[in-house]
């Protein structure tokens, strides 16, 4: 059992939305988050362009099935998921004033 994740016994599943192509902080809320082990990347909505979205997953080794087109999308497509695939918290790398309705969600 892994001391440091308690009883779950497996990494954090992450969901990162913004930090797509061209982007800088998102590869540091990336970094930040799996520099212990304790958690992977493994979904996002990279940008606010669908098309940038999917183009960028590529750089954070998320499967393309997990690269989803908006934040809303990768709500909804997550939730449907089974409990042992879905992600399990997101990490918010978008402009300051778009923080909000994205953590309300």
């Amino acid at each position: 059992m892994d001391h440091i994740n308690g009883d779950l016994g497996r990494k954090l599943r992450m969901g990162l939305t913004g930090g797509g192509e061209g982007a800088f902080i998102g590869r540091v809320h990336n970094h930040a988050a799996v520099i212990d082990n304790r958690a992977e990347l493994i979904a996002g909505a990279l940008s606010s362009n669908p098309e940038k979205c999917k183009a960028s997953a590529p750089f954070y080794d998320i499967k393309p099935e997990r690269a989803y087109g908006s934040f809303q999308e990768m709500m909804d497509t997550e939730a449907g998921l089974p409990e042992g695939e879905r992600i399990d918290f997101v990490s918010v790398a978008t402009p300051n004033h778009t923080h909000f309705p994205i953590a309300k969600a």
